[in-house]
């Protein structure tokens, strides 16, 4: 076996930094109001351009996860770069042109596919360099994709919004630049390691021989029919549903809380309160992945998933009595800390749970709940928005509640789950 550590750190801090590049779609509540505020859509309409960017980012990831295998990760990473960087070009004469469906297209269609594309490659890819470190690595690559809308919506967005005088048309041809600039090189720094890699210092855990058979054995058809399978795509997609409804309408939601507080404030001020908010909650969605992914090494995976969805039943219920702005964001930041805590915490677990040669396609298949999840709670939370607009004080609650029941049935799910491989008995 080859025993070196060859350049597998630098194989994490370019897969990080792709994954930084691509995190930038979190920052999607940025933009949501000034479109709104420009092109008169409402925030359902609006709202379904970033819908459909995770519906593709899903599906795309899937199918992703099946050709990373023949095609290599540097390809794959590569053009998911280009994909998302072109999205924001076609969203950009989108805007020009006044056409809400070629939005629809090229951010959600065209950039979803490379999010997925690029999102699964470097998750898949470092897994197989860090065998012994597959918790707190994998969480420290995706990190990068919770911190993605940090450095968009206080350094990016700000910046060319200023030197554009808010010409969002401008705005999004710009960031289209900087996002291929940097996610092109990175994706094409991706590599597998060779055959028969082992770090240095890294024994992999014995299994008996009936263990071993089984697992070579193992299908993906198998894996993806498995009742292991399906609870562990309900709790994920459960997860995400409740923590994304903030990603997409915190912005907005923490300004409407400030307009009550102060109604002189501007419209300068709140945005500039909105932005803030994006950046430290998506600081938290970062720091969740790798601080979850790491705990996930020391106690356990469901361990993990257990308190991630515990804790939030009562965060949420704790901002249905909340009218402070201040404490509604330190609530919405434990939220995303726990919804980046899943994506932390679940390669590993796919890891442990399905044999490591069907990682890449199972993994893939599983972030399908982060598409399906990216349309439910969003739509349901836009919803709320547009059908309470002449009642504003029930917005929050009844947004809150759809969280609160969404994270209570996925703790239920996590209560049938264990750590156990599929090819042990305990579920």
């Amino acid at each position: 076996m080859i025993k070196a550590h060859t350049n597998r750190w630098f194989i994490a801090v370019m897969g990080t930094l792709l994954q930084l590049v691509l995190g930038t779609v979190y920052a999607w509540s940025f933009f949501q109001k000034p479109i709104i505020m420009e092109y008169g859509w409402s925030n359902v309409q609006t709202m379904w351009i970033f819908s459909l960017a995770i519906l593709f980012l899903g599906l795309s990831a899937a199918i992703g996860g099946i050709i990373l295998p023949k095609y290599g990760p540097r390809k794959l990473a590569t053009i998911g770069a280009l994909l998302y960087g072109m999205g924001y070009l076609i969203s950009a004469y989108a805007m020009h042109t006044n056409s809400l469906a070629l939005f629809y297209i090229g951010f959600g269609v065209i950039g979803g596919i490379g999010l997925g594309l690029g999102y699964v490659t470097p998750v898949a890819t470092v897994s197989k360099w860090f065998p012994d470190k597959k918790g707190l690595v994998t969480g420290m690559v995706v990190m990068g994709f919770g911190l993605g809308a940090l450095l968009m919506s206080k350094l990016i967005a700000p910046l060319f919004m200023s030197l554009t005088n808010d010409h969002m048309v401008q705005v999004f041809f710009y960031i289209a630049l900087i996002l291929m600039a940097v996610g092109i090189p990175a994706g094409l720094s991706m590599n597998n390691p060779p055959e028969g890699f082992v770090p240095v210092g890294y024994s992999p855990p014995s299994k008996n021989a009936g263990t071993r058979d089984q697992e070579d054995r193992l299908t993906v058809k198998e894996s993806l029919l498995s009742i292991k399978f399906l609870g562990m795509w309900l709790m994920f997609f459960l997860n995400i549903s409740a923590g994304i409804i903030f990603i997409g309408l915190q912005s907005p939601m923490i300004q409407d809380l400030l307009k009550i507080q102060d109604a002189t404030l501007s419209s300068e001020a709140l945005a500039v309160a909105g932005g803030t908010l994006i950046a430290i909650s998506s600081l938290c969605n970062g720091v969740g992945r790798f601080f979850w992914g790491g705990i996930s090494d020391k106690i356990g995976r469901i361990q993990v998933f257990r308190l991630i969805l515990s804790s939030q039943i009562v965060v949420f219920i704790l901002m249905m009595f909340t009218t402070n702005p201040w404490i509604f964001g330190g609530l919405v930041c434990y939220v995303l800390l726990c919804y980046g805590g899943g994506f932390g915490a679940m390669p590993s677990y796919v890891l442990d749970v399905f044999h490591a040669k069907l990682m890449p396609v199972i993994y893939g298949v599983i972030l399908t709940a982060w598409s399906f999840g990216g349309i439910v709670g969003p739509q349901v939370a836009a919803f709320i928005r547009d059908f309470y607009a002449n009642t504003p004080e029930m917005i929050g609650p009844r947004t809150y509640m759809v969280g609160i029941i969404l994270l209570g049935c996925g703790f239920l799910i996590s209560l049938m789950l264990s750590n156990n491989s599929i090819t042990e008995k305990s579920v």
